[in-house]
């Protein structure tokens, strides 16, 4: 029996109805023959879910993959298959119960998917940047503009090779996005490239200049609902033993369009984001009507210093990786990320099989002089299993 495999997949999960049989050996009842459909077809990078109907007191589901490796993996009731190489996969479920071990396999077919994956973003998820001297103009703010119309602009500036900037505003603000396929993690190299706009100033050392790093949070869709509802993981960069988590900022819009952002923080900090006399625009988004803007997250310690010998000029030092709009998009390596380092709200690593969301958001809190407030800008992001 065939079942062929249409995606994207509901957010309903596949039921597998494991039958129990009337045998008198039920210490072991091997390969039962029902439960999983005998094949299955479903395309590369996509999720096929799978929880069988029949309750156990312990599971194990072992894959072999087409060149022959087997290995355990899930011992939980659910087990989302996913695979980025094509070929012929064998899955074999174990449940024991009262009555012996069922068991039941199936062959998995990863095929070609018919229309050919972007590696570029497909969708624009949430956008909500605090204030900042870009907000309301990348991208620009026009009267009547509501939250899904900003939403669809920012879609239109970073979607496939668009590469428009986009800016995130203060500590906190952030963009959350995802693509037409799950990015597999792979093990042995970074699958995620983000392009921003850090440059480097030689005039002062090799990596100083204008960086403006952002954190870097992925998701996998467990629930295959195909909405970003599901747990965040940090990439954890150079600084991360630095970084302090549980931070919460919030912004208070100003009694006028062009007045000057205040903002406080849960550390009893206080301070403001000034209007710079070249960008008189308002800094609090438009959009929003809500009189104050709270953000929560991880902080990384400032990166802007002083230049030698100026008492007005900034150098914005780039942290050595892990962070988005870091460094020049000439460098390739750095601004990748690999999926190896997420990092769960405790700090501890977490495995992911891949990642459906990706949200990025301004790290630091600092205002640098004339240049004003650092704000992680982005333009494009990718799969880098396409790129290769």
């Amino acid at each position: 029996m065939k079942t062929n495999i249409t995606f994207p997949v509901t957010a309903a999960l596949v039921a597998i109805c494991i039958q129990a049989c009337d045998t008198t050996d039920k210490e072991s009842i091997p390969m039962v023959g029902v439960g999983l459909e005998d094949v299955y077809f479903v395309p590369r990078m996509k999720k096929l879910p799978l929880r069988p109907e029949l309750t156990g007191s312990s599971y194990k589901w072992t894959l072999t993959t087409p060149s022959g490796e087997s290995s355990t993996v899930a011992t939980s009731r659910s087990y989302i298959f996913l695979e980025a190489e094509e070929g012929a996969y064998r899955l074999t479920l174990h449940i024991t119960g009262d009555d012996g071990v069922f068991t039941t396999s199936t062959t998995i077919n990863v095929v070609h998917e018919e229309i050919e994956y972007s590696p570029y973003i497909s969708k624009v998820y949430e956008y909500r940047p605090a204030p900042g001297q870009f907000i309301n103009q990348m991208p620009v703010f026009e009267t009547g503009d509501t939250y899904e119309t900003m939403l669809a602009k920012v879609e239109n500036c970073i979607k496939g090779t668009a590469d428009e900037l986009i800016s995130l505003g203060g500590w906190g603000g952030y963009v959350t996005f995802g693509f037409d396929h799950t990015i597999v993690s792979n093990p042995d190299t970074p699958e995620l490239r983000i392009w921003g706009n850090a440059f480097y100033n030689n005039g002062y050392d090799d990596k100083g200049g204008s960086a403006e790093p952002g954190i870097v949070m992925v998701s996998f869709d467990e629930n295959c609902n195909g909405i970003p509802d599901d747990t965040w993981y940090e990439l954890a960069g150079s600084e991360f033993s630095k970084t302090m988590r549980g931070y919460t900022l919030t912004y208070s819009r100003p009694a006028t369009e062009n007045g000057t952002i205040e903002w406080t923080d849960n550390l009893g900090a206080s301070g403001t984001i000034p209007h710079l006399p070249f960008h008189r625009n308002g800094y609090y988004p438009m959009w929003i009507e809500d009189t104050e803007i709270t953000f929560n997250g991880s902080i990384l310690p400032s990166n802007g210093t002083l230049a030698p010998g100026s008492s007005t000029d900034y150098i914005l030092e780039s942290y050595p990786w892990g962070y988005a709009d870091n460094h020049p998009n000439s460098e390739a390596g750095l601004n990748s990320f690999h999926f190896i380092n997420a990092r769960d709200i405790s700090g501890m690593p977490a495995v992911l099989p891949g990642v459906d969301f990706v949200r990025v958001y301004t790290a630091v809190n600092q205002v640098c002089g004339a240049i004003g407030e650092t704000s992680t800008e982005i333009s494009r992001a990718a799969d880098l299993s396409l790129l290769r």
